[in-house]
Protein backbone atom coordinates (compact mmCIF):
# COMPACT_ATOMS: atom_id res chain seq x y z
CA UNK A 1 0.00 0.00 0.00
CA UNK A 2 1.54 3.48 -0.63
CA UNK A 3 2.42 5.79 2.10
CA UNK A 4 1.26 9.61 2.20
CA UNK A 5 2.81 12.19 3.41
CA UNK A 6 1.78 12.94 7.76
CA UNK A 7 1.56 16.10 9.62
CA UNK A 8 4.73 17.00 11.09
CA UNK A 9 5.50 19.69 13.75
CA UNK A 10 7.99 21.53 11.96
CA UNK A 11 4.95 22.09 9.16
CA UNK A 12 3.51 24.52 11.93
CA UNK A 13 6.03 27.32 11.14
CA UNK A 14 5.20 27.35 7.35
CA UNK A 15 1.58 27.49 7.91
CA UNK A 16 1.82 30.11 10.38
CA UNK A 17 3.87 32.12 8.23
CA UNK A 18 1.05 31.91 5.67
CA UNK A 19 -1.01 33.09 8.53
CA UNK A 20 0.68 35.88 9.90
CA UNK A 21 0.34 37.34 6.30
CA UNK A 22 -1.86 40.58 5.96
CA UNK A 23 -5.12 40.63 6.59
CA UNK A 24 -3.67 38.45 9.23
CA UNK A 25 -5.75 35.30 10.49
CA UNK A 26 -7.12 32.50 8.62
CA UNK A 27 -6.72 32.49 4.49
CA UNK A 28 -9.49 31.35 2.13
CA UNK A 29 -9.51 27.48 1.46
CA UNK A 30 -8.09 27.93 -2.08
CA UNK A 31 -5.79 31.17 -2.02
CA UNK A 32 -3.12 30.84 -3.74
CA UNK A 33 -0.84 30.52 -0.66
CA UNK A 34 -2.75 27.72 1.10
CA UNK A 35 -2.59 25.71 -2.16
CA UNK A 36 1.24 26.12 -2.34
CA UNK A 37 2.01 24.95 0.56
CA UNK A 38 -0.56 22.11 0.10
CA UNK A 39 1.29 21.08 -2.90
CA UNK A 40 4.35 21.45 -1.89
CA UNK A 41 3.46 19.15 1.35
CA UNK A 42 1.36 16.99 -0.33
CA UNK A 43 -1.54 18.00 2.40
CA UNK A 44 -4.73 18.72 1.21
CA UNK A 45 -6.12 21.95 1.40
CA UNK A 46 -9.14 21.21 3.86
CA UNK A 47 -6.55 19.25 6.24
CA UNK A 48 -4.36 22.72 6.39
CA UNK A 49 -6.78 24.99 7.02
CA UNK A 50 -8.14 22.74 9.87
CA UNK A 51 -4.56 23.76 11.44
CA UNK A 52 -4.71 27.02 10.48
CA UNK A 53 -7.68 27.32 12.85
CA UNK A 54 -6.05 25.83 15.56
CA UNK A 55 -3.52 28.83 14.90
CA UNK A 56 -5.97 31.17 15.45
CA UNK A 57 -7.44 29.68 18.85
CA UNK A 58 -3.91 28.40 19.85
CA UNK A 59 -5.47 25.56 20.59
CA UNK A 60 -2.19 23.40 21.32
CA UNK A 61 0.61 24.56 23.95
CA UNK A 62 3.01 23.60 21.28
CA UNK A 63 0.75 26.40 18.93
CA UNK A 64 0.98 28.63 21.74
CA UNK A 65 4.96 27.97 21.93
CA UNK A 66 5.44 28.96 18.56
CA UNK A 67 3.26 31.96 18.68
CA UNK A 68 4.68 33.11 21.50
CA UNK A 69 8.47 32.88 19.53
CA UNK A 70 7.68 33.73 16.20
CA UNK A 71 4.21 36.24 15.99
CA UNK A 72 5.88 39.64 16.50
CA UNK A 73 9.08 38.79 14.99
CA UNK A 74 8.08 37.44 10.83
CA UNK A 75 11.62 37.56 10.23
CA UNK A 76 13.30 35.62 12.67
CA UNK A 77 9.79 33.24 10.95
CA UNK A 78 10.74 33.35 7.72
CA UNK A 79 14.46 32.80 8.49
CA UNK A 80 13.48 29.53 10.19
CA UNK A 81 10.75 28.49 7.26
CA UNK A 82 13.53 28.69 4.79
CA UNK A 83 16.13 26.98 6.98
CA UNK A 84 13.52 24.10 7.26
CA UNK A 85 12.92 24.34 3.58
CA UNK A 86 17.01 23.74 2.80
CA UNK A 87 16.95 21.17 5.53
CA UNK A 88 13.97 19.06 4.78
CA UNK A 89 15.00 19.19 0.71
CA UNK A 90 11.99 20.85 0.11
CA UNK A 91 13.39 22.22 -3.46
CA UNK A 92 14.53 18.68 -4.12
CA UNK A 93 11.07 15.89 -4.26
CA UNK A 94 13.52 13.31 -4.85
CA UNK A 95 14.93 13.80 -1.51
CA UNK A 96 12.28 15.11 0.94
CA UNK A 97 9.91 11.84 -0.43
CA UNK A 98 12.86 9.25 -0.60
CA UNK A 99 11.48 6.15 0.08
CA UNK A 100 7.93 7.75 0.52
CA UNK A 101 5.51 6.76 -2.29
CA UNK A 102 3.16 9.72 -3.52
CA UNK A 103 -0.28 9.50 -3.79
CA UNK A 104 -1.46 12.53 -5.78
CA UNK A 105 -5.11 14.01 -6.31
CA UNK A 106 -6.04 17.25 -5.57
CA UNK A 107 -2.25 18.02 -6.80
CA UNK A 108 -3.32 17.40 -10.55
CA UNK A 109 -5.92 19.87 -10.48
CA UNK A 110 -3.51 22.74 -10.15
CA UNK A 111 -1.11 21.72 -12.38
CA UNK A 112 -1.09 22.04 -16.33
CA UNK A 113 -2.59 19.70 -18.61
CA UNK A 114 -0.42 17.82 -20.84
CA UNK A 115 -2.42 18.05 -23.48
CA UNK A 116 -2.73 22.53 -23.44
CA UNK A 117 -0.30 23.90 -20.95
CA UNK A 118 -2.44 26.99 -21.06
CA UNK A 119 -4.85 25.33 -18.87
CA UNK A 120 -5.46 22.85 -15.62
CA UNK A 121 -8.22 21.28 -14.55
CA UNK A 122 -9.25 23.27 -12.17
CA UNK A 123 -9.55 26.43 -14.82
CA UNK A 124 -11.68 23.83 -16.51
CA UNK A 125 -13.74 23.34 -13.63
CA UNK A 126 -15.04 26.76 -13.66
CA UNK A 127 -15.55 27.06 -17.65
CA UNK A 128 -17.66 24.02 -16.73
CA UNK A 129 -20.34 25.72 -14.22
CA UNK A 130 -20.00 28.83 -16.36
CA UNK A 131 -21.33 26.83 -19.32
CA UNK A 132 -24.50 26.18 -17.18
CA UNK A 133 -24.89 29.37 -16.72
CA UNK A 134 -25.54 30.39 -20.52
CA UNK A 135 -27.09 29.13 -23.66
CA UNK A 136 -25.58 27.69 -26.63
CA UNK A 137 -26.11 31.15 -28.40
CA UNK A 138 -24.53 33.54 -25.88
CA UNK A 139 -21.15 30.96 -25.28
CA UNK A 140 -19.64 33.87 -27.34
CA UNK A 141 -16.34 36.08 -26.80
CA UNK A 142 -18.71 39.33 -26.57
CA UNK A 143 -20.61 37.80 -23.67
CA UNK A 144 -19.74 39.46 -20.58
CA UNK A 145 -19.41 36.48 -18.26
CA UNK A 146 -17.17 34.83 -20.89
CA UNK A 147 -14.93 38.50 -20.72
CA UNK A 148 -14.80 38.45 -17.01
CA UNK A 149 -13.79 34.59 -16.54
CA UNK A 150 -11.26 35.12 -19.57
CA UNK A 151 -10.05 38.00 -17.38
CA UNK A 152 -9.98 36.35 -14.11
CA UNK A 153 -7.78 33.48 -15.86
CA UNK A 154 -5.71 35.33 -17.60
CA UNK A 155 -6.75 34.18 -20.66
CA UNK A 156 -8.45 35.22 -24.32
CA UNK A 157 -11.90 35.39 -24.41
CA UNK A 158 -11.53 32.75 -27.67
CA UNK A 159 -9.97 29.92 -25.06
CA UNK A 160 -13.18 30.52 -22.81
CA UNK A 161 -15.11 29.80 -26.03
CA UNK A 162 -13.11 26.71 -27.18
CA UNK A 163 -13.55 24.76 -23.81
CA UNK A 164 -17.05 25.78 -23.95
CA UNK A 165 -17.83 24.48 -27.24
CA UNK A 166 -15.88 21.14 -26.18
CA UNK A 167 -18.35 21.01 -23.30
CA UNK A 168 -20.90 21.01 -26.07
CA UNK A 169 -19.69 17.79 -27.43
CA UNK A 170 -19.39 16.41 -24.37
CA UNK A 171 -23.67 17.29 -23.33
CA UNK A 172 -25.72 14.14 -23.41
CA UNK A 173 -28.64 16.63 -24.26
CA UNK A 174 -26.99 18.28 -27.06
CA UNK A 175 -26.15 14.79 -28.88
CA UNK A 176 -23.07 16.66 -31.08
CA UNK A 177 -20.49 14.65 -32.10
CA UNK A 178 -17.10 15.26 -30.82
CA UNK A 179 -13.92 17.27 -33.13
CA UNK A 180 -11.32 14.81 -33.53
CA UNK A 181 -9.11 18.14 -33.41
CA UNK A 182 -9.49 18.91 -29.83
CA UNK A 183 -6.69 18.15 -27.81
CA UNK A 184 -8.91 18.90 -25.00
CA UNK A 185 -11.52 16.96 -25.74
CA UNK A 186 -10.41 13.99 -22.58
CA UNK A 187 -9.77 16.54 -20.14
CA UNK A 188 -13.37 18.33 -20.41
CA UNK A 189 -14.62 15.31 -20.55
CA UNK A 190 -12.92 13.67 -17.54
CA UNK A 191 -14.37 17.19 -15.81
CA UNK A 192 -17.67 16.50 -17.11
CA UNK A 193 -17.51 12.82 -15.32
CA UNK A 194 -16.59 14.50 -12.63
CA UNK A 195 -19.25 17.46 -12.22
CA UNK A 196 -21.44 17.40 -14.68
CA UNK A 197 -24.00 15.72 -12.67
CA UNK A 198 -23.74 17.92 -9.55
CA UNK A 199 -26.75 20.07 -8.69
CA UNK A 200 -25.41 23.55 -10.71
CA UNK A 201 -25.72 25.44 -7.15
CA UNK A 202 -22.65 23.10 -5.56
CA UNK A 203 -20.91 23.53 -8.74
CA UNK A 204 -21.33 27.22 -8.50
CA UNK A 205 -20.73 27.48 -4.99
CA UNK A 206 -17.63 25.51 -5.42
CA UNK A 207 -16.26 27.46 -8.86
CA UNK A 208 -16.93 30.33 -6.17
CA UNK A 209 -14.56 29.30 -3.69
CA UNK A 210 -12.20 27.93 -6.61
CA UNK A 211 -12.14 31.49 -7.85
CA UNK A 212 -10.34 33.16 -4.95
CA UNK A 213 -6.97 30.97 -6.18
CA UNK A 214 -7.03 33.10 -9.47
CA UNK A 215 -7.69 36.53 -7.56
CA UNK A 216 -4.57 35.89 -5.25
Amino acid sequence: MAKSTVWQDDYWLMLMQIYLHKPVGVKPLYSREMIDLSVELHIAPQILRSRMQQIATLETPRIERIWRTYADNPRKLARAVKLLREMKGFGSAGDFFQGVEIQETFEKDFRPLAEDERFTPVMLILILDLYFCLSTITMVEETPEVQELAKLLKLKSSDIVMVLDVFQTCDPYLNREASVDSALLLPCQQIWQRYGNMEPHVLAAYAEELKEYFRS
